[in-house]
């Protein structure tokens, strides 16, 4: 979407920025401060154009494996842990811990 490009606004948030301009140029403003106010007051509100775009059912890449993984809490962390702090890594991850290599 090219900037000034109004086609990604459902029809309701053109309606409502048309309203908008409408009031800005009852109180004295120009068409082009009418125009900004408008629009700006339609991307603050709504967040922003709303049509979806043609490649919106694509379905995700499969995450990496390194976000795959159940995170680990290494034995010699454990020990620094208080009892609290035990409690929750034991429920969070269980009695898993990395091995070291010999």
């Amino acid at each position: 979407m090219s900037r000034g490009d109004k086609s990604k606004y459902t029809d309701k948030q053109q309606r409502m920025a048309e309203h908008i301009e409408e009031s800005v140029r009852e109180r004295g403003g120009s068409k082009e401060q009418a125009e900004r106010i408008g629009w700006a007051t339609v991307n603050k509100t709504t967040g922003g154009g709303l049509k979806k775009s043609a490649g919106g059912g694509k379905k995700r890449t499969s995450k990496s494996k390194a976000t795959k993984k159940v995170r680990q809490i290494s034995s010699a962390t454990r020990k620094k842990l208080s009892a609290a702090g035990k409690k929750g890594a034991k429920s969070r991850w269980g009695n898993k811990t990395t091995k070291k290599a010999a």
